[in-house]
């Protein structure tokens, strides 16, 4: 029995997929089915309840689950020890975004990250908002990368910096010309909003209704991309991050639009798991980040 096989059970039970442990560990779905097999041949047991239906270890898997989850944090806590002692850096760092960060806030930060520690392999999944979150707490991934942080007990945030919030519109539109613009002007305005469960959406439509704004939503997107492309098209009007137009603020596909009525930026954090033992590369990565 080897280190290996305990983590591929422990990922398998907290995935509660044979698809996602194999991915998590890199092999095959029937590596991790024989992996398994090894398991509850030297335990003499059955660990796994096989039903189509639902997933469910057995009382035994309970037990080799816990010690298992032990066992592998210590010799986490003991690799990463070591490395630190001998100051290496290096490994793998998997890492989960929502999209407009990972195409528009992290590239600089990786690339000084991986040319700074160029023995660090950083890989990089570009997810929903709820999907980060979901792969962070069934370790799918090491790290996640998200906008308006939630909290949750399972959870450690890192706050790191905020976005500034703008109007943008098209060129030739009537605010095309302005710098700056209060709120109440957007009142029946045509809106590019993004779709009801995207966090950067809760967060618009609150700092709308606190003004006592209304706007026509004609159109919802999953993300920032789609949007800005119909507000290229002359669609309607929408509230973006700052960073994510710079590229068509400087072609002038794209016009910028100080909001007046305060001070509205969106609150990026790095999470990971509570109790997650963290690598001197991840340590590195976080630290690269808050920097």
């Amino acid at each position: 029995m080897q280190i290996e096989s305990l983590k591929v059970f422990c990922d398998l039970a907290e995935t509660e997929s044979f698809t996602k442990s194999a991915q998590i560990n890199g092999i095959t779905q029937s590596a991790v089915s024989q992996q398994i097999g090894m398991l509850e041949r030297t335990f003499k047991s059955l660990l796994i309840e096989r039903s189509k239906k639902k997933f469910r270890l057995t009382r035994e898997g309970e037990i080799l689950f816990d010690f298992s989850k032990q066992i592998i944090q210590l010799y986490d806590s003991c690799q990463h020890s070591i490395q630190e002692v001998k100051e290496i850096v290096s490994g793998t760092i998997r890492l989960a975004t929502i999209y407009s960060i990972g195409l528009h806030d992290l590239p600089p930060y990786l690339k000084f990250f991986l040319k700074t520690f160029p023995t660090v392999n950083v890989h990089v999944e570009y997810r929903r908002a709820n999907q980060v979150y979901d792969d962070v707490l069934s370790n799918v991934v090491d790290l996640g990368l998200v906008a308006y942080p939630m909290k949750d007990s399972k959870l450690e945030i890192i706050p790191l910096r905020k976005d500034k919030l703008v109007l943008i519109c098209h060129p030739q539109h009537p605010f095309g010309t302005l710098k700056g613009i209060r709120l109440a002007a957007l009142e029946g305005q045509k809106f590019i909003g993004f779709e009801p469960d995207i966090p950067t959406r809760k967060a618009i439509d609150k700092i709308l209704k606190d003004q006592g704004v209304q706007v026509q939503t004609v159109m919802e997107f999953d993300n920032v991309e789609t949007v800005k492309r119909a507000v290229e098209i002359d669609a309607g009007l929408s509230i973006v991050p700052l960073a994510t137009v710079s590229q068509e603020v400087s072609k002038q596909t794209l016009h910028p639009i100080d909001l007046e009525d305060g001070d509205f930026h969106r609150p990026l954090a790095a999470i990971y798991k509570k109790g997650k033992i963290l690598s001197p590369a991840m340590k590195q990565f976080i630290t690269t980040l808050k920097g």
